[in-house]
């Protein structure tokens, strides 16, 4: 999936301290994605911050509601922290599209440890999101200018 702001925390490439999702379209409407927890994610000793895998979520589900062909922002963002998670652990997340209504996109994603194989293991965390679709060239016309890096897709 190409990131809409090079700079963008969750999906940015050039983001010094981002997640770095590896992030692909899947069969039908879903994604999949996977990232390293890096020491700098760390909240509990030795464990991710609760708030980085929240980021987590809502970035892989907003990914999901992209490859709709929409722009979109997060309205309501649930998360359950099944088990902890150590730093230097991969996740592997997947999300779907659980429906639509008028501008209302629900989806949810849950994430898997990887082991040494690359195989999902332990389920570590669940979300549901509701995403509004909004018109860009509306909703980011006044923050817009402060950004060097947004893509023309979010409003010229």
């Amino acid at each position: 999936m190409p990131s809409h702001n090079p700079m963008c925390f969750g999906c940015g490439p050039d983001a010094p301290n981002g997640l770095h999702f590896d992030a692909r379209a899947g069969e039908g409407m879903a994604i999949a994605g996977e990232m390293i927890v890096e020491p700098h994610f760390e909240g509990g000793p030795g464990m991710i911050h609760g708030g980085i895998l929240s980021s987590a979520f809502d970035e892989i589900m907003g990914m999901n509601v992209m490859l709709m062909g929409v722009t979109a922002v997060t309205a309501v963002l649930n998360v359950d922290f099944a088990k902890p998670i150590q730093l230097g652990s991969r996740l592997r997340f997947s999300t779907e599209i659980l429906g639509t209504q008028r501008r209302k996109v629900y989806v949810r994603a849950v994430a898997h440890l990887i082991d040494d194989e690359g195989r999902s293991g332990d389920e570590v965390g669940g979300a549901h999101g509701l995403f509004i679709v909004v018109d860009p060239s509306i909703h980011f016309r006044e923050s817009r200018a402060r950004s060097q890096f947004a893509s023309p897709r979010f409003g010229a």
